[in-house]
C-alpha cells in the first residue's frame, strides 16, 4: 500500500488523486504517536492541511472502511470565512468519497432552510463558519452530542475576526470525550489559551521553519511609477501568461475598476470582493477552476482558504498592511509542492516601506523593474517559437489544408499570418514610463521636503522665453473642467493627467489655466490612447470621483497665456497646490501655505489662521 499508517479507502483515494507522496504536515498527523491525541499544529499556508486534518480524523470516523450510519454529526469543522468551508468541504467529499461520507455546509449567505433540512436526514461531517454553526446550535437544527471529532481550522484567523464567544459556545455543547484538532498557521497566546482550555495531552505538531517566506513561492518586487501600475499589472499578466493569476486590491472600489480594465482590454477575468453574493462569488471560482476565466481581482476577502490548483501568479496591485497579510496573499499560490511566484507592485516613493517589510518577514524579494512593451513582445516571440517546433502528429485534412495553403502563398506569408493571428488572440502590451534614474525623477511623487522642479506654469510655456517644446509642433487640447476659480495648479494637474491619461509628465505639453477651464496639449501621436484612458479612468458621468472632467477640445484655448506672477483673482497664493475638495497636490509644501479661503473647496471660517497672541490655550497633556 503506498500510504501505510492510513486506512485503505483513504490510501486509494490519495492515489486517484495523484498523490505521490504526503506533505510533513500530512505525514505527522498520520504517524502512530498522533493516532487518537489532540493535536495542535501549525503549518505554512498552502502546506496541505485540509487533507491533513481529514487523515487525522480517519480513525475515529471510519469502521470497517465505511462511515457509520449517523443521525448527528461525527465530526465538525470550523473554518473562518465561506470559502474556506467550501473548500473544505469539496476537499473532503473526494477523501471520503468512497467511505459513503455525507458531508453538510453551513455557512453566512446560503439558504439556512436547505441547511437545516440536509442537517435533519442524518450526516455524518458538518463544515461550516463559526456565527452560521452557532445559529443553528441554538436553533437545535445542529445536534453535537455524537460528535467524535472537532476541528478548527486557521484558529488564529477566527480570533482575529472575533469569532471567540461563537467558538467557545460551539465546544462547550460537544461532548467531553471527543478529539480536537487545532489547526493555525501560526500559535500565538490565544491560541495557547484555548489549547489549554479544550484540549488534554495535545501533541504539538509545526512545520513551520525559520523562514517565514514561503520556500515554493519567488517573490518579486517590481518599482513603477505610481501613474502605471495598472500598465504594470497588464504587462506582468503577458510576460507571465499563467495558467490562472490572483490580483489582490484594497478595497472594493479598486477591485470594481481594475476588473472592468482588464475585461476591457480582452483578459479573461473574474472579481472577488465583499459586495459579491456567495452564488457570485462560487460562479467567479467555478470559472477560474473550468478554465473560463484566468485572472481573478480580489481583495483580502480571498486571501484565506481559496485553493486553485493552477494558480501560479499572485499580484499585489496594492502594497498589503503588514508582513501577514502579505504571507498570506502569497500563500494562495506555491502550495502542496508546486511552485509559484509572488509580485509586489512597488511604487517609487513607498520602496523603503516595502523593503522594510520584505526584511521583517524575512523574505528574499528581487527587485526588478515593470517588464516593458519590449520585453513582453521578446517572450510572446519566445513562448510562439517553443510551440510551433514541438513535434506534433498532424491530422490528414490538417496536411491538407496546409498543402492547399502552400499553393496559394509563400511560406513567408503564412507564417506571418500565422504570427499574426496568434498576437491578435492577446491583450497588447502598454507602454509605461522610462524606468532611468531620470524616469524616476520625473514620474514619480516628489519625496517630502523636495522642491517640485517642473518647469510649468500658468502660461503654459515650459523653461526661459516661453519656447515651444521639441515634440509638440503637432499636438491635440484638451480641456477641463476648472480653472482659476477652482484653484488649478499644474503642480496637481499634472499628476491626475498622468494617472488618467496613463502619461508619463513628459508627454504632458503647455497647461494654459482660464478662470473657468484649463487647456493642455498632447503630441498627435499619443492622443488617442490618452483620450481612451481618460474614458476608462472616468464614471459613468464622465467625471472621475473629484468631480473633474477631460474632453477634446478641438479649437484650443480662446484666451492668452498669463504672464504676470501674482496672485490670481484675490485667490491666496497658497492655495494653487491644492486640487479640488482640498487634497493637496503633488507639489511643492516647503513654502508658507496661508489661510483657506471659506468660499473655496475645503475652506471653513473655523479654521482661518488667527492672529499672533490670540491663539486658544493649550490643552494640558494627559
Amino acid at each position: 500500500m503506498p500510504f501505510e499508517n492510513l486506512s485503505p479507502v483513504l490510501s486509494d483515494a490519495l492515489v486517484a488523486r495523484g498523490y505521490e507522496a504526503l506533505t510533513p504536515v500530512q505525514t505527522q498527523v498520520s504517524e502512530d504517536q498522533a493516532k487518537g491525541r489532540d493535536l495542535l499544529v501549525s503549518a505554512q499556508t498552502g502546506s496541505g492541511k485540509t487533507v491533513a486534518f481529514g487523515l487525522a480524523m480517519g480513525d475515529e470516523l471510519l469502521e470497517d472502511g465505511r462511515m457509520p450510519f449517523a443521525t448527528s454529526p461525527l465530526a465538525l469543522i470550523v473554518a473562518p470565512t465561506r470559502e474556506l468551508a467550501l473548500q473544505v468541504s469539496r476537499e473532503l467529499s473526494w477523501l471520503y468519497a468512497k467511505a459513503g461520507a455525507r458531508i453538510a455546509t453551513c455557512v453566512g449567505g446560503m439558504d439556512a432552510s436547505k441547511e437545516r433540512r440536509a442537517l435533519g436526514q442524518g450526516v455524518q461531517i458538518v463544515v461550516g463558519t463559526p456565527g452560521r454553526l452557532r445559529d443553528h446550535l441554538e436553533r437545535g437544527a445542529l445536534d453535537l452530542s455524537a460528535l467524535r471529532v472537532a476541528v478548527l481550522d486557521e484558529a488564529d484567523e477566527m480570533l482575529d475576526m472575533g469569532f471567540r464567544d461563537d467558538l467557545e459556545e460551539i465546544l462547550d455543547g460537544t461532548p467531553a470525550t471527543r478529539r480536537t484538532l487545532l489547526f493555525s498557521a501560526t500559535i500565538p497566546n490565544p491560541i495557547v489559551q484555548l489549547a489549554k482550555r479544550y484540549q488534554k495531552d495535545a501533541l504539538r505538531i509545526s512545520t513551520v521553519g525559520q523562514d517565514r517566506g514561503h520556500g515554493d513561492i519567488a517573490y518579486q518586487a517590481v518599482t513603477v511609477a505610481p501613474a502605471d501600475i495598472e500598465g504594470a499589472v497588464v504587462n506582468l499578466l503577458r510576460l507571465h501568461d499563467a495558467e490562472t493569476a490572483m490580483l489582490f486590491c484594497a478595497t472594493r472600489d479598486n477591485v470594481r475598476r481594475l476588473h472592468a480594465s482588464l475585461v476591457e482590454r480582452g483578459f479573461a477575468a473574474v472579481a472577488l470582493s465583499g459586495e459579491h453574493s456567495q452564488n457570485e462569488r462560487n460562479a467567479a471560482l467555478q470559472a477560474l477552476r473550468d478554465r473560463r476565466a484566468k485572472v481573478c481581482v480580489a481583495t483580502d476577502v480571498a486571501a484565506r482558504g481559496i485553493d486553485l490548483p493552477t494558480l501560479s501568479l499572485v499580484i499585489h496591485v496594492e502594497i498589503p498592511r503588514d508582513a501577514e497579510a502579505l504571507q498570506h496573499r502569497s500563500g494562495r499560490t506555491g502550495r502542496a509542492g508546486k511552485k509559484g511566484t509572488a509580485v509586489i507592485i512597488v511604487p517609487y516613493p513607498r520602496r523603503r516601506r516595502v523593503d522594510g517589510m520584505l526584511r521583517g518577514a524575512r523574505i528574499n524579494a528581487e527587485w526588478m523593474d515593470a517588464p516593458t512593451a519590449a520585453d513582453v513582445r521578446k517572450r510572446d516571440q519566445e513562448r510562439l517559437m517553443e510551440k510551433l517546433l514541438t513535434p506534433v502528429e498532424h491530422e490528414p485534412e490538417d496536411l491538407e489544408l496546409a498543402q492547399r495553403l502552400m499553393a496559394e502563398r509563400t511560406p513567408e506569408d503564412i507564417a506571418a499570418s500565422l504570427v499574426q493571428a496568434h498576437r491578435a488572440l492577446m491583450p497588447p502590451p502598454e507602454d509605461l514610463i522610462d524606468n532611468s534614474a531620470r524616469g524616476r525623477d520625473t514620474a514619480g511623487r516628489p519625496e517630502r521636503g523636495e522642491r517640485f522642479e517642473r518647469q510649468h506654469d500658468d502660461r503654459g510655456e515650459r523653461g526661459p522665453g516661453g519656447d515651444q517644446r521639441e515634440g509638440f509642433e503637432d499636438s491635440v487640447w484638451f480641456r477641463l473642467n476648472i480653472g482659476r476659480h477652482q484653484n488649478a495648479d499644474p503642480r496637481w494637474i499634472l499628476p491626475l493627467l498622468c494617472r488618467r491619461g496613463h502619461v508619463s509628465k513628459n508627454e504632458i505639453g503647455a497647461i494654459r489655466i482660464g478662470p473657468k477651464e484649463t487647456m493642455f496639449n498632447i503630441p498627435r501621436a499619443i492622443a488617442d490612447r490618452f483620450a481612451e484612458a481618460v474614458v476608462r479612468s472616468a464614471n459613468a458621468d464622465g467625471e472621475d470621483d473629484s468631480g473633474v472632467s477631460i474632453t477634446p477640445a478641438p479649437d484650443g484655448p480662446t484666451y492668452p497665456p498669463r504672464r504676470d506672477k501674482g496672485p490670481r483673482d484675490g485667490a491666496p497664493r497658497s492655495t494653487l497646490g491644492r486640487a479640488p475638495g482640498g487634497d493637496r497636490g503633488f507639489g511643492d509644501r516647503s513654502g508658507p501655505r496661508g489661510p483657506r479661503g471659506p468660499g473655496g473647496p475645503g475652506g471653513n471660517e473655523r479654521y482661518k489662521p488667527k492672529p499672533f497672541g490670540q491663539r486658544s490655550p493649550r490643552r494640558p497633556s494627559k
